[in-house]
């Protein structure tokens, strides 16, 4: 009986959150109906990860320590300082020897 439990509460961690994702992904890619996508649209983050995907990784992580390991490296790379002199190539430079200045587009 206590492990129906703990399989149901399991399956609602993952299902529940997973169905809710679904369903908004379609609302905003479809744009019916449209005063849902209006909502969703205004209260979607431009970034990040949503809710299914964290609760998941989340259950993952608790199952295997590797995954823990591997949202851990991934909070460190985002608190981490990009550098200049690390990107190749540069997007901007400017040679002062030689009087010129590169700047290149993203893309």
């Amino acid at each position: 009986m206590v492990m129906m439990a703990g399989l149901l509460f399991m399956t609602v961690l993952v299902i529940v959150p997973f169905t809710f994702a679904s369903v908004r992904y379609v609302v905003l890619r479809s744009g019916r109906p449209s005063w849902l996508r209006r909502r969703l649209a205004a209260r979607s983050p431009r970034s990040g990860v949503g809710l299914g995907a964290t609760v998941t990784e989340e259950l993952h992580a608790f199952m295997n320590a590797n995954k823990r390991v591997q949202i851990e490296q991934r909070h460190v790379e985002l608190v981490l300082r990009d550098d200049v002199q690390g990107a190749a190539p540069p997007r901007m430079g400017i040679d002062l020897d030689a009087g010129t200045a590169v700047i290149r587009r993203r893309g």
